[in-house]
């Protein structure tokens, strides 16, 4: 009689917390809004194709996870702030937003983190690139999952120091992403033992170059760094070629540069540069064979953002269906406590500022005549190991981070 009891009430119990599992997806739907660039200048890098990633995670997952429907929204911030700000809010307090992933343009980015935190939501960047997210302004809701600053400038500045380029210009895209992107790469290059002999600032989405390459031509630099992103890149590149700094011997480094950029500009007027990247389609098996479906439904291949939310969002989803509920701490702490190991990271793992800490690359664009394809544009120079391209733990002065 009493082991008929004791069966009876385990059943009991199990179905009572069978039952709390499901009600505790909120709003039953677990619904996630993609924030990014539609319409502007890194719309190419995000926007439509930072969409279609999350969707494709979504549907291969099978658009259910624990036994609840997984919907998908999407806006375009304009890199405006205070619209940013105006959409995530909307979505957490009228929408029954979960999650806001992706998120270019630190200026949108870091408040978007900030009241998502307030909020008790998730946010996880791929788009942005401040390491402030990680850093000053760290939170436990958000997770900086593809690549930041420090990781660009760190990869990059020590590798073109070592080769003997060891002074430096630099073209800043006067917002805080390009103010984080020149800081953490200047470090990099004093640290190296090479020296910076001047900066000029651009307004964000520029058209004209000149007078700031005229300035980095003067100052006769080895190295013209580029620290903006998107279409200002491009058009820096361009006019740069059009000045003749390679010619004249200068190197151009893209701190941040995306697929999408390299290809638009073309490889015979980017060959030799320099590029830090956390993905490449063409690097085996798999991310070929992601790569390839997401060209066939965006027409072009991903860039590292895109691939990155891919990833970020099987994760998301994992963690959820891992513990039966979206309650954000929970989530977070299921998501910290599970490596990522997928075709964009193997042993990836969330840290508690909040950095996905993973594997970058160096490449150098290839030649034309190396090159055997329309998308064939980079060769390896060196993997760096995540703990070697991020900033450790300890540095980046996040308040979550106790000694």
């Amino acid at each position: 009689m009493q082991k008929l009891i004791a069966t009876l009430a385990t059943g009991l119990a199990l179905a009572a917390t069978s039952g709390t599992a499901q009600a505790q997806i909120s709003d039953d739907v677990v619904k996630i809004g993609v924030l990014t660039d539609m319409s502007s200048l890194y719309a190419d890098a995000t926007g439509k194709g930072s969409l279609a990633a999350v969707e494709m995670a979504v549907a291969d997952y099978g658009a259910k996870v624990a036994g609840k429907p997984v919907q998908v929204v999407a806006a375009d911030h304009q890199n405006k702030p205070d619209v940013g700000v105006n959409i995530a809010r909307n979505w957490y307090d009228n929408d029954k937003v979960d999650a806001i992933f992706d998120v270019p343009t630190s200026s949108v980015a870091l408040p978007v983190s900030a009241l998502t935190r307030e909020k008790n939501k998730i946010n996880i960047n791929s788009g942005g690139g401040s390491s402030d997210i990680t850093g000053t302004a760290c939170s436990p809701n958000t997770v900086h999952w593809t690549y930041d600053t420090y990781a660009l400038s760190n990869v990059a500045g020590k590798a073109m120091v070592k080769r003997g380029e060891d002074t430096w210009f630099f073209i800043t895209a006067d917002y805080a992403f390009g103010m984080a992107l020149q800081r953490d790469a200047a470090n990099v290059v004093k640290e190296s033992g090479g020296k910076v002999l001047g900066e000029v600032r651009h307004p964000l989405n520029s058209s004209d170059f000149s007078s700031f390459l005229l300035q980095a031509q003067a100052s006769k630099a080895k190295v013209v760094a580029l620290a903006n992103a998107g279409g200002d890149t491009t058009n820096a590149l361009k006019q740069a070629s059009e000045f003749g700094l390679t010619q004249g011997g200068q190197k151009m480094i893209a701190l941040l540069q995306e697929i999408t950029d390299t290809h638009s500009l073309g490889i015979k007027a980017t060959q030799g540069l320099i590029v830090t990247d956390a993905f490449y389609w063409d690097m085996n098996d798999e991310t070929r064979a992601f790569s390839k479906r997401f060209n066939e439904k965006v027409g072009h291949m991903p860039t590292m953002i895109q691939a990155g939310l891919y990833s970020a969002t099987m994760h998301y989803l994992k963690a959820i269906d891992a513990i039966k509920t979206d309650e954000a701490p929970k989530v977070m702490a299921q998501m910290r406590a599970t490596p990522v190991n997928d075709f964009f990271a193997k042993n990836g793992k969330i840290r508690i500022d909040g950095r996905m800490v993973h594997d970058m690359y160096l490449f150098e664009v290839k030649k034309p005549e190396e090159s055997k394809g329309e998308w064939d544009l980079y060769k390896l120079i060196a993997t760096v190991p995540g703990d070697e391209a991020f900033r450790p733990l300890d540095k980046g002065g996040c308040p979550l981070v106790t000694h």
